[in-house]
């Protein structure tokens, strides 16, 4: 699952084919990181709409680098986000993360209190 965690980009981002990651750290380790790959071929809308539908239906190994990822992502935008992006955006990306994260829950406790804990920013509030 480390292996795949460290990965978990790198069909996406840097274009190494899941074959390639099979053969030096086997199937396993691929197919968690093609659970986590996203589709670059289709809109980033509906990209985000399948990655929220197939959530709850991860593996365990899946969730865990899902749920890694939102912490951290909702950390850096807590922290220091993209310079071009407004409280507006912040707010919607982390609203998108917690429809990620609530597909995942039940994968791990502290991981979930965790991002819970990342998830307190001032712009992060859900809206009234």
């Amino acid at each position: 699952m480390i292996c795949a965690a460290l990965l978990h980009d790198a069909i996406e981002d840097q274009k190494i084919s899941a074959e390639t990651i099979a053969d030096l750290f086997g199937a396993t380790v691929a197919a968690m990181v093609l659970e986590v790959t996203d589709d670059k071929t289709l809109p980033k809308a509906e990209r985000k709409v399948i990655r929220i539908a197939v959530a709850p239906n991860l593996s365990r190994g899946a969730k865990l680098i899902r749920l890694a990822d939102k912490i951290s992502n909702v950390r850096s935008v807590a922290s220091s986000p993209p310079i071009d992006w407004s409280a507006q955006r912040r707010l919607d990306y982390i609203v998108f993360c917690r429809k990620v994260v609530a597909g995942l829950r039940g994968a791990d406790a502290a991981m979930e209190d965790m991002f819970d804990q990342a998830d307190v920013s001032p712009f992060a509030k859900p809206t009234p």
